[in-house]
């Protein structure tokens, strides 16, 4: 096994840095979201946040959306970044490590898009997730059989 499996020279580590760089931004701009939502209804979580002619609410439809769209993410994203960690540590190939980074990336962009910011029915939010969570599996999979 190389010991420059985490470093800069490997391709697939550095691709591993870009996507979770990009999953990162992807996750802190869910909060600005949430305050679009806040700010345009005058909606707000607690009562010194509130601005004159606002409420204070806990179950307005549009703000709860995007909070679970954000919390899908926490639960989400953050395994997938371990795993693909560990997956590193298999020596993967290039392209299929980046394959299943990208699937993963591009499945959690779109499940936001379609539960928080353009609302499409069912399936599609489902297919989004159920695309990154399989990712994901397949990468903690992976490391289970190189491990054995």
């Amino acid at each position: 096994m190389s010991s420059n499996l985490y470093t800069s020279d490997n391709p697939v580590f550095s691709a591993y840095l870009f996507y979770c760089a990009i999953l990162v931004l992807k996750v802190l701009l869910m909060a600005p979201l949430t305050g679009r939502h806040r700010f345009a209804k005058r909606i707000f979580a607690n009562p010194e946040d509130k601005l004159p002619k606002s409420v204070v609410k806990y179950d307005d439809p549009d703000i709860e959306r995007v909070r679970r769209a954000h919390l899908n993410d926490l639960e989400n994203i953050p395994v997938f970044m371990v795993a693909a960690l560990l997956y590193i540590a298999t020596n993967p190939s290039y392209w299929l490590a980046l394959t299943v980074f990208r699937v993963f990336t591009v499945a959690r962009i779109v499940h936001t898009i379609v539960y928080a910011v353009v609302v499409v029915p069912q399936p599609a939010r489902a297919i989004a997730w159920g695309v990154g969570y399989a990712a994901t599996i397949y990468l903690a999979v992976q490391v289970i059989l190189f491990s054995l």
